[in-house]
């Protein structure tokens, strides 16, 4: 028996007049390999191992069939602005001429405004890369899971050397005024053996315009470091918590943390913009080196093949990959919770948690988080904070 989704009928959501949402948002694995060996990596560490077999780098062809269906895309939805995300693997192992060329190659066929931004691991990140960056108006965002002892942790190379003094000598090149407006914020990695104030201090350190909290990738099968299913306790609402109730209680928040932001919205009626929360249709694509359509390829943590569509760049459009119902089941908001989401106090602003942590063996995706418990325990402590909050103004105000 298939696993949900792939029972879901989408002509008859085409029926009840339902429309799926284009997409706005293109990650491209430009590069396949990295020259680091991250313990935690969903691309090469977990369930998914395609990378093997694709090419290292993505050919020319396959660059200009990309710019072509993403123009075909615009032009058939009348967008005028999208986002191009170049991603690996690392990104910069491909090159500065090739990241040039791509680039240029996009913009020059597409149509609409061409916003394009990069997620790097920073070791190869030096001025060149910089300034090519600046000239092609890249945006740069940085991976960093905090101090030297925290981040060498896990963020290693394959022979056991530790990658912290690369990532922040170039971030001290990065927030230098000439390139600070390339900054786009760190992404972290949550270890529970990582105490959080250290790990959102050493972050802060850098000045980032915006920090991204991320949970480990897991399932209910592979259950991430620390999260034991049928365990009650909340080790990484805990450790998130103590962040947030310090990085609130601040009288002058010097930089966004995306998770606590984007609760903060959904609790006040907002909608989302990520993957990790909330119900907004999801309106990114991944298209692999070799050329193939992906969805978000955090789904390799799942199980083999999962992220796949079947469909390639030089034969297929985007909107073929709208018709999926792998696709659609993540563009059709409440009407894809289970029932235990539906029926939560939270699960409208929980959105049933990060897509990938739902899957179990059996049913698919048609299941809560594996973070379940942490997601209700952290949201309900940010949904009384605010309101908290709210009511003293309240009360206060003539």
């Amino acid at each position: 028996m298939p696993e949900w989704p792939l029972t879901l009928d989408v002509a008859a959501l085409h029926a009840a007049g339902w429309r799926p949402t284009p997409f706005r948002q293109f990650i491209l694995k430009i590069h396949s390999r990295c020259d680091l060996a991250c313990s935690y990596c969903y691309m090469y560490e977990m369930a998914d191992q395609s990378w093997r077999s694709r090419p290292r780098r993505m050919p020319a062809e396959v660059v200009a069939a990309t710019a072509a269906r993403i123009a075909e895309h615009t032009r058939a939805h009348d967008l005028t602005s999208v986002e191009v995300i170049l991603h690996g693997g690392e990104p910069l192992l491909a090159g500065a001429k090739e990241i040039d060329e791509l680039v240029t190659t996009i913009r020059a066929v597409v149509e609409a405004q061409v916003t394009v931004s990069l997620q790097t691991n920073a070791t190869l990140l030096d001025e060149p890369y910089l300034r090519l960056f600046d000239r092609l108006g890249v945006g740069v965002g940085v991976s960093l899971d905090g101090g030297r002892e925290a981040h060498d942790r896990t963020r290693r190379t394959a022979d056991g050397r530790g990658s912290h003094h690369k990532v922040t000598a170039a971030l001290r090149l990065l927030t230098e005024p000439r390139f600070r407006h390339l900054f786009r914020g760190l992404l972290c990695a949550i270890d529970l053996r990582n105490e959080p104030l250290e790990t959102y201090e050493a972050l802060l350190a850098f000045g980032p315009p915006a920090i991204d909290f991320l949970l480990p990738h897991g399932t209910w099968a592979q259950p991430p470091p620390g999260r034991a299913p049928a365990d009650p306790a909340t080790p990484y609402a805990d450790w998130l918590i103590t962040v947030f109730d310090h990085w609130y209680s601040m009288p002058a928040r010097p930089t966004g943390v995306r998770l606590f932001d984007e609760i903060i919205l959904l609790l006040l009626g907002g909608a989302s913009a990520s993957e990790q929360i909330g119900l907004s249709p999801a309106a990114m694509v991944v298209v692999e080196t070799d050329g193939e359509i992906e969805q978000s390829d955090i789904l390799k943590s799942a199980y083999a093949g999962a992220p796949g569509t079947g469909l390639h760049v030089s034969r297929d459009s985007f909107d073929d990959v709208l018709r999926l119902p792998s696709v659609a089941a993540r563009q059709i908001g409440e009407l894809a919770l289970s029932p235990t989401c539906a029926a939560c106090p939270v699960g409208m602003v929980c959105g049933g948690g990060h897509y990938a942590h739902r899957y179990r063996p059996g049913n698919g995706f048609h299941n809560p988080s594996v973070y379940c418990s942490d997601l209700l325990r952290l949201i309900s402590h940010i949904g009384s904070t605010i309101q908290r909050d709210i009511s003293a103004v309240v009360k206060d105000a003539p």
